[in-house]
């Protein structure tokens, strides 16, 4: 299947066809506050501190009068870059350790498993207090501790998946042709679990905005003066009675992200193994 099939019967999933035009706008929208936002998110204007929404300010104005559009803008930007690079952590290494302990088994595989138990018991948030407790809070800090707690993930996940490949007919003719363990692994097994990573990568994305949003929330995660979704929660905890503009335009904006990864990654499901859509529409069926 080309791209150009694979697209069309992608968007005739609904899940994935509202998912990936939510997901386009929010990156969108990031990409374009590298050249442009309405306001400067690092002036502060006293004077125009907590306007309600209006044509001038289309979200309003937070304490210090800041654009809070400005700001969803470049928090846009600085939540999407840690997730992802996050996410990138996690496949690059959880992934090759996952192969390996499905590849050698016995002691080491159970050794690496049992040391991604230890690691998968500290959540993000505990791993960044760590961190920040050693080097100092800041987006470097928060990409590192959740890019940790991805790898225990994906490697569980690429050694499940490997784990079902070695049996297989075409894994063992490469093995009579004298192919390497390692060489069978690059050359047939991750080719034939890239679905599985591309979903479960996506979400991840997801999981990661939320992550970032709370570390920024606790004051671990992107510092002042760049704007973060988790840091204007924090800031207008205390003003929701007379400024609640400050709080739910960044929460919806958290909302909506998250919600559009996640749709992209259950259509991307859906289209890539059609066995689980046949799944969901049998009930429905059977009852008609």
């Amino acid at each position: 299947m080309n791209i150009s099939e694979f697209l069309k019967n992608a968007l005739r999933n609904r899940s994935f066809a509202i998912g990936l035009v939510i997901s386009n706008l929010v990156i969108i929208m990031a990409l374009v506050s590298y050249i442009w936002t309405p306001y400067s998110v690092i002036d502060l204007d006293i004077g125009a501190k907590l306007k309600a929404p209006s044509t001038t300010y289309w979200f309003g104005t937070d304490h210090f009068g800041r654009d809070i559009f400005s700001m969803i803008m470049i928090g846009a930007r600085n939540s999407i870059a840690v997730a992802l690079v996050a996410v990138f952590v996690g496949i690059g290494v959880g992934v090759p350790v996952g192969c390996w302990a499905a590849a050698r088994g016995g002691i080491l595989d159970e050794a690496l498993m049992r040391g991604n138990d230890v690691i998968f018991a500290f959540p993000a948030l505990l791993s960044a207090v760590m961190i920040t407790a050693v080097f100092g809070p800041g987006a470097i800090n928060a990409i590192i501790a959740i890019g940790i707690f991805n790898i225990p993930v994906f490697a569980r996940l690429a050694r499940g998946a490997a784990l079902s490949l070695w049996p297989r007919d075409f894994i063992m003719a490469a093995r009579a042709a004298g192919k390497s363990s390692f060489r069978i692994t690059w050359e047939h097994i991750v080719p034939n679990m890239t679905n599985l990573l591309i979903v479960q990568g996506t979400i991840a994305f997801a999981l990661g905005i939320l992550q970032e949003a709370g570390l920024a929330y606790v004051g671990l995660g992107t510092q002042p003066p760049f704007p973060s979704w988790g840091k204007m929660l924090n800031e207008a905890q205390t003003m929701m009675s007379f400024a609640p503009h400050m709080a739910i335009f960044p929460g919806v904006a958290i909302v909506i992200t998250v919600l559009g990864l996640n749709l992209l990654g259950d259509g991307l499901r859906d289209v890539l193994d059609p066995r689980i859509a046949q799944i969901r529409t049998r009930p429905a069926e059977d009852n008609a």
